[in-house]
């Protein structure tokens, strides 16, 4: 079912957003590189709404989309590169994932670029399904793909470019890069891992285009 009105539960996936971003907003490690990554958030809403209302979006789909935003906003909370997420997994597990992976830096940053292939690739799958109706499933999974990588060079660019406006500790802060050089290359390369597994899903499945 596509839709291209909100409904209840609609509305209950974006009271979760909301909730997570009010309780992002208190204290968070630095408010201004915060702030820079909330521009973010808008604008992906205001894409989101707009895609719904044109085009139309699944439910599944439309949480995704929701539920990527929301890791982000807790990421954004912690600056990215101080997110807890592995004292997380020892209280509430038991076991030290860092220890266990042989991870020397807080990976957080790393999953967000991984969730941004894998969650978004049902929107943009829609968007190229409705401009390109003619195209084969196998054509628009690499058409998503191709994508996805393009998305991530370019979010890579704006970061930088904002970067270079800022000093050395808040442009670190902000990138969140930990002291590897090739921390772009290496978030580009997990989301298009990401969007490659949910994209064979894609083919085994064929959605086909439904406009009702």
């Amino acid at each position: 079912m596509i839709y291209h009105s909100l409904s209840q539960k609609h509305w209950l996936i974006l009271a979760v957003l909301a909730i997570a971003i009010i309780l992002a907003s208190i204290n968070p490690l630095e408010y201004p590189s915060y702030m820079l990554h909330q521009i973010g958030t808008v604008l992906m809403l205001i894409a989101l709404f707009y895609c719904l209302k044109k085009i139309g979006l699944n439910f599944s789909s439309f949480t995704l989309y929701i539920g990527f935003l929301i890791i982000h906003v807790i990421a954004a909370h912690y600056l990215y590169s101080y997110v807890p997420y592995n004292d997380w997994v020892i209280k509430y597990l038991g076991f030290d994932l860092n220890q266990a992976m042989g991870w020397t830096r807080n990976m957080f940053d790393r999953f967000v670029h991984f969730f941004y292939g894998l969650f978004l690739y049902p929107f943009f799958y829609r968007l190229f399904q409705v401009w390109l109706p003619s195209l084969k499933p196998k054509v628009l999974f690499l058409l998503v793909i191709q994508f996805v990588m393009a998305t991530s060079l370019f979010y890579e660019w704006i970061e930088w470019w904002i970067a270079i406006g800022l000093s050395p500790e808040e442009a670190e802060n902000y990138n969140g890069q930990q002291g590897d050089i090739w921390d772009a290359h290496k978030d580009m390369f997990l989301a298009t891992i990401g969007a490659i597994i949910t994209g064979l899903m894609y083919l085994k499945s064929k959605p086909k285009l439904n406009t009702k």
